[in-house]
């Protein structure tokens, strides 16, 4: 009774441990991207958050003049 069994030559082993190789630089470069986005997505979010706090600010000073305008328009 034979068996069997797998045998790989050391051009296989060679190409597998390239192949693995270019895995863990595969890994490697998607974790800096991974990285890099996150602090890209943290920073627009922060600067979302601003711009909504300046345009709430801009939005009450402009409702604030036009009450003033209506006033002196009702006083005249």
């Amino acid at each position: 009774m034979t068996s069997d069994k797998n045998v790989y030559t050391e051009d296989d082993l060679r190409q597998l441990e390239l192949r693995i190789d270019e895995l863990i630089n595969t890994v490697g470069s998607l974790k800096d991207e991974n990285t890099s986005l996150r602090q890209q997505k943290d920073k627009l979010v922060t600067e979302r958050s601003q711009l909504i706090e300046k345009t709430e600010l801009a939005r009450s000073r402009v409702e604030a003049m036009i009450s003033r305008l209506r006033s002196l328009e009702l006083g005249s």
